[in-house]
């Protein structure tokens, strides 16, 4: 900060607001915050342009050099402030341009990214239990007082090969140790994924049908495939093209320690037969809604992209899983995307159920069995 030609400006990617009797400022793009006096939003005002530490020290002269000088070293450290030409300048100048129609609301996308995530193996059990509720759980049924009830029909559904699957359909976290077949990925990516009929609209031009919803038909969401052990295809990094229906390698660097990794260090995640990493392209979705709220919808595609996949992938007698703990950027930069323009959201993954007689009671149980509660240990 000696030098007086380096030039900073202010973050654009940026709140300040009050938790408590502190005032925080915090840069929403590189998740780093202070706890600060007012008068560091004249500081951060005066730097709306670029500008040098000897421009500051003149500025404010009511304060000693040194002072003012270790003031925008801290400023700069906590990402308050960009040096010109640094990493974190352009990140934020394009986060602030291309995103400009979805700010503020839309920092939420930012902000929790790379989640720090509980290393549970080097954790006392005293330590884990303490991290939980010290309360009793929500009610999980809602029952409105002093409303008449009317009674339905008793549940009674038809013999067919979707009811089973729907009541089949259950997260998994163990797996068998055979490899799934190349052909079973190849449906399961179809049928998720794939293009099923084009729209033609005089406004907006042609259109995607997939078997999954998408707000204004835009389907933002990207598929990109870890294989690790699928019989016919070699370990690696995938992306799925959906309208020609096949892969474009990426890399091989595909193993368990990478999925483990991927999936904030879950063991089930390892011991996959291959993991679907779930992206959004957001400007097809920004191109048509301008407005924050459609970057709801974004996130909700994505729910509706994983539970086909695990409906698909239940009647495909395999074994699915799907997690939002995540390690963004690791998954990003081996993906070879920007965080900015596309983003990972979400994983799922598939392996084969631990033995196939489980499979096969999985798919023989009868709709009859289901006509009561829910069986408490499906999640």
């Amino acid at each position: 900060m000696r030098q007086p030609t380096i030039q900073l400006r202010r973050a654009k990617c940026l709140f300040v607001h009050w938790r408590g009797n502190k005032l925080l400022f915090y840069n929403f793009a590189t998740r780093l915050s202070i706890s600060a006096k007012p008068l560091t939003c004249e500081v951060l005002d005066f730097f709306d342009s670029w500008r040098t530490s000897h421009d500051a020290v003149i500025h404010f002269a009511g304060y000693t050099p040194r002072s003012v000088r270790a003031a925008l070293a801290e400023l700069v450290q906590h990402g308050l402030l960009l040096p010109k030409d640094s990493p974190e300048l352009t990140q934020d100048t394009r986060i602030a341009e291309e995103w400009s129609a979805w700010l503020p609301a839309g920092s939420f996308h930012f902000a929790t990214k790379d989640t720090p995530y509980v290393d549970r193996s080097r954790w006392s059990l005293n330590r884990l239990k303490s991290m939980l509720p010290k309360t009793a759980q929500p009610g999980i049924f809602k029952t409105l007082k002093g409303t008449m009830k009317v009674s339905l029909p008793k549940r009674a559904f038809p013999d067919s090969e979707f009811i089973r699957v729907l009541m089949a359909r259950k997260t998994h976290r163990r797996f068998s140790k055979e490899d799934v077949t190349l052909e079973a990925v190849s449906q399961l990516l179809s049928l998720v994924w794939g293009v099923t009929g084009y729209l033609y609209s005089p406004r907006f031009g042609k259109l995607l049908h997939k078997t999954s919803p998408s707000a204004g038909a835009r389907h933002p969401g990207e598929v990109y495939l870890m294989a690790l052990r699928i019989k016919g295809l070699r370990p690696g990094l995938y992306h799925y093209h959906p309208a020609h229906h096949h892969l474009e390698k990426l890399s091989s660097r595909a193993t368990r320690n990478k999925a483990w990794l991927y999936c904030a260090r879950a063991k089930h995640a390892e011991k996959a037969a291959a993991l679907f990493l779930m992206t959004a392209v957001f400007p097809r979705t920004m191109w048509k809604y301008r407005v924050a709220r459609a970057y709801r919808v974004v996130l909700l595609d994505a729910g509706h992209l994983c539970q086909t996949f695990c409906l698909v992938a239940t009647w495909l007698g395999l074994a699915p899983f799907c997690t939002a703990a995540l390690k963004d950027t690791l998954i990003e930069k081996d993906l070879g995307i920007d965080g900015i323009r596309e983003s990972v959201l979400y994983v799922a993954g598939v392996g084969l159920p631990v033995t196939s007689a489980r499979a096969k009671r999985r798919f023989s149980r009868s709709a009859d069995r289901h006509a009561g509660s829910p069986n408490k240990d499906e999640a």
